[in-house]
């Protein structure tokens, strides 16, 4: 006689929440008895099994004597006592559940399975922990999570494991937060390692006791991939081949050991099967894998976070790796100084990650030569060296996040298609980069300080003419001096050619300054500008001297009633009509004329200047011998000036003959306008009328010169003479 019994479980959805039920089926060979949980989980198989068995169960029963209680009794107590065994199994799950994906090489890309699930507490589970009992996270035919795994619970999981022979559709299993005794630990491991899991994540690990030996048998496995995460080991000290000989010689393909603070990890004992190692965010250095010749088929190796600071060293590492195509080496110390210091690097090394560590522009100097991928952002490059690296299969170079202040050229990278050079220096980038870079499909050249000048409209220019390749145009590229155009996108920003043509600008400035001059030099000569420059200079010259000489109680005092300027052609008429009138009989005129009160030492300027200055009234003889004598206009010049200093009415025109306007001169524009706004005495043709003549000509220039003056006068004309 013998037993069978069959559980069955049942996910149903309730609202926000899934639970489960058991239905138990004990079955003897000779008769049956069948109990039941609830029926709705009837239809639970999808192949129909267990609607088969209950209908059995069913016609066993209608057979059934009535002799049989003491049997049935013996067959209840037997399935309830199944019944309380697997009642320790508490079934609780929240509505969403994340699943998270193990990073592996699988022989073939159907058998990718789900391998963990994040672990989803409710307060249901505080009542399992307190009892000491495991936390189903999810129980599928394929996939298994637990939780809470104790040092009591142990033998219970390690039973229930053992169930999943090599065969069993149990293909994903999870354990979160275990604290168990490093045997235990081990244990767990090795009935995994001979069940049917393809996949196993272990997280949050505390070892709780010494690290001890142990043999673990890796045969016979089905394990492909292995997931380790935040494992913590409290054994202060213990022998390296105990801990780290256990992992480094599992023949799977795929490990992880993830933040878990490991400081080594040997090299594996025999050519090991890894094709991806995971040793993200621990504490390892540059003594991993050096001189190991046992990694011959790994091709993806992640080292991130860690505290590697020499790439030499990291290059040494990977020169015996002959299968290796993807490193990442980010987020770690690495430094490169150069100094002819030489890199070996494993030659199918295709994929590199650099990022956010401490290289500078030697790091060029220790590339591997075949890499097709490489990550250089967030370091401290300032400038790409020509002719240090080259790099002939280099598709796409990440620069971003550096210190560049122009574009790379493309002399040692002959293949680049891609390249990044976001959040770098750059003011004006180079607009002649897709002529020395012909490959390049795209360019991420966006969040840099652009400076919006002349210089930049080449690049604004190239982006029409490359066709898109700028990726990021237009809201990447702004703007970022001068502050006045600071936020403005460069699609925006435009300046005429005249603007940013220094040539064209050159010219341009030349033609309007000759023109200027020109404008001003006819201008000049029209008006006889420097002709008036040079007469005020030297009639200040003048007055300077006459202040600086004259003694300081003297006083400028009025000598002559009037200076008189005239031609020399018309001398004639000066000397034996003008000066007898005046200076002769009663009332008499003391009258100043060049020839005979110019002070011989003193130039003509200087004379006429002071005979004007010493002179009551000017009396000019206006002729066309006047507007041609370059004396006489001088004299009026200097008169006219005095005029408008003093505020005075000293000019007296005698118009001896009539001047017709076209013999004036341009530049006697003083004249003409002395002629136009002021009455002058016309010389009388008739002698009848000549009498009046003189008569309003000294009553113009009547003035009392004191005895003193006329002393002066007598003693000025005798000087003279």
């Amino acid at each position: 006689m013998y037993i069978k019994i069959w559980v069955f479980l049942s996910i149903v959805t309730q609202k926000d929440r899934v639970t489960g039920s058991f239905f138990f089926f004990c079955c003897f060979p000779e008769n049956i008895f069948c109990f039941f949980g609830q029926q709705r989980f009837l239809d639970w198989n999808k192949d129909g099994q267990l609607r088969k068995v209950l209908s059995t169960c069913k016609e066993k029963e209608n057979s059934m004597t009535l002799n049989t209680s003491f049997l049935r009794n013996v067959f209840l107590y037997k399935c309830l006592f199944a019944l309380t065994f697997w009642n320790h199994v508490s079934l609780s799950v929240e509505d969403e559940l994340f699943t998270s994906v193990s990073n592996n090489f699988p022989e073939d890309d159907s058998n990718q399975k789900t391998a963990s699930l994040a672990l989803q507490y409710t307060k249901s589970h505080q009542s399992s922990k307190d009892n000491g009992d495991w936390v189903v996270i999810q129980n599928t035919t394929e996939s298994l999570s637990l939780s809470e795994i104790r040092d009591k619970n142990v033998k219970k999981l390690l039973a229930l494991l053992s169930n999943f022979r090599q065969g069993s559709r149990l293909q994903n299993l999870t354990l979160t937060n275990v604290s168990v005794s490093w045997n235990d630990l081990m244990e767990i491991f090795q009935t995994v390692w001979h069940s049917s899991v393809e996949y196993f994540n272990i997280n949050n690990v505390t070892q709780l006791s010494d690290i001890e030996s142990y043999d673990f048998d890796y045969s016979g496995t089905s394990v492909k991939a292995l997931t380790m995460k935040k494992i913590i080991i409290t054994d202060m000290f213990f022998s390296q081949d105990d801990l780290y000989k256990i992992f480094a010689d599992m023949n799977i393909a795929d490990m992880t050991i993830a933040d878990s603070e490991m400081i080594h990890m040997l090299c594996p004992s025999y050519k090991s099967p890894f094709r991806y190692l995971n040793f993200l965010k621990n504490d390892l250095t540059d003594f991993l894998f050096q001189k190991c010749d046992n990694l011959t088929q790994l091709e993806t190796l992640i080292l991130q976070k860690n505290k590697f600071e020499s790439l030499r060293k990291v290059s040494f590492m990977t020169s015996r790796m002959k299968s290796l195509k993807y490193l990442d080496m980010s987020s770690n110390l690495l430094r490169h100084d150069g100094a002819g210091v030489q890199c070996q690097w494993a030659e199918s090394l295709a994929e590199l990650d650099l990022s956010s560590n401490q290289l500078v522009d030697a790091v060029f100097e220790c590339l591997p030569a075949n890499v097709k991928k490489l990550s250089l952002q967030n370091n401290q490059i300032s400038n790409v060296p020509s002719g240090v690296a080259e790099l002939k299969s280099l598709e796409e170079l990440n620069l971003a996040s550096n210190r560049l202040a122009d574009l790379p050229g493309c002399s040692g990278f002959t293949s680049l298609q891609f390249l990044n050079v976001e959040m770098n220096s750059i003011l004006t980038p180079s607009a002649d980069f897709f002529q020395s870079c012909p490959r390049v499909r795209e360019l991420q050249a966006g969040h840099n300080p652009f400076k919006c000048s002349c210089e930049l409209q080449a690049f604004i220019q190239l982006e029409r003419r490359s066709g898109g390749k700028l990726f990021g145009w237009p809201a990447a590229y702004v703007c970022e001096y001068p502050e006045g155009l600071r936020g403005t996108e460069l699609k925006d920003f435009h300046l005429s050619p005249l603007a940013c043509n220094t040539t064209l600008l050159l010219v341009t400035a030349l033609l309007l300054t000759l023109l200027l001059v020109a404008a001003v030099a006819f201008l000049c000569i029209y008006l006889d500008v420097p002709w008036y420059v040079r007469m005020t200079w030297q009639w200040t010259q003048t007055k300077r001297r006459a202040w600086h000489n004259r003694p300081a109680d003297e006083e400028a005092v009025l000598q002559f009633h009037a200076f008189i300027s005239y031609s020399e052609r018309d001398s004639p008429w000066v000397k034996n009509e003008l000066i007898p009138n005046l200076e002769r009989g009663e009332g008499s005129v003391q009258l100043c004329q060049h020839e005979r009160n110019f002070i011989p030492g003193k130039s003509i300027v200087e004379n006429i200047i002071n005979c004007i200055e010493k002179s009551y009234r000017s009396i000019f003889v206006l002729s066309p011998n006047f507007v041609q004598s370059e004396w006489c206009h001088y004299e009026l010049y200097f008169a006219h000036h005095k005029l408008f200093s003093e505020n005075s009415n000293s000019l007296i025109l005698i118009l001896l003959e009539p001047i017709p306007p076209y013999l004036i001169p341009a530049r006697y524009h003083k004249l003409k306008a002395v002629m136009a706004k002021r009455t002058y005495m016309e010389w009388p043709k008739e002698r009848s009328k000549r009498a009046l003549f003189w008569a309003n000509l000294r009553a113009a220039i009547s003035i009392n010169l004191s005895k003193a003056d006329e002393n002066l006068y007598e003693e000025t004309n005798y000087a003279s003479f």
